[in-house]
């Protein structure tokens, strides 16, 4: 127990030391966020992250609990009911090796001590057959349904998905 406390005292002095250099090297005209994280690059003839991340949110908070809806773009609302195909890191769901529902992340997946995805960062997908999930980006194509009026904070879901 006393090895484990000295490690990690070790570690967070070290830590305390290393980080006001790396936050001097990263340039001011960069949010943290920007310095590292890119959203994976649309497919060919794809949606862009960009595009789905114009949608903004609308929060209410009520007893601890925040709720939030969506106030989707034009550019957004004219994809609703139709096919898209878009990239992402998938975020499995299942207990499995194959998905058929999944969320698919505008991001990569980080560390849990970062902030969660906004609703505009991801979509739920299931597909017609399993799909293996891998590292990486991966590319669908499915029906986009515009959600999240019923507060429950999912914005986009696409039905029908094949991966591609």
């Amino acid at each position: 127990m006393r090895v484990a406390a000295l490690f990690l005292c070790h570690v967070v002095a070290v830590a305390v030391l290393i980080a006001p250099a790396a936050v001097a090297q990263r340039p001011d005209n960069l949010k943290p966020s920007e310095s590292v994280w890119k959203p994976a690059a649309a497919p060919p003839g794809g949606i862009s992250w960009t595009v789905l991340e114009s949608t903004k949110e609308i929060q209410r908070r009520q007893t601890g609990t925040i709720y939030s809806k969506p106030a989707f773009s034009q550019k957004v609302k004219a994809l609703k009911g139709k096919r898209i195909k878009v990239s992402g890191y998938v975020m499995p769901l299942q207990n499995s090796p194959r998905q058929t529902h999944f969320v698919l992340l505008a991001y990569p997946p980080d560390c849990p001590f970062h902030l969660n995805p906004a609703p505009n960062q991801f979509i739920e997908i299931r597909t017609n057959s399993p799909i293996a999930v891998r590292s990486g980006v991966q590319s669908f194509e499915g029906q986009l349904i515009l959600s999240g009026e019923d507060e429950s904070g999912i914005f986009y879901q696409m039905q029908e998905s094949r991966e591609i």
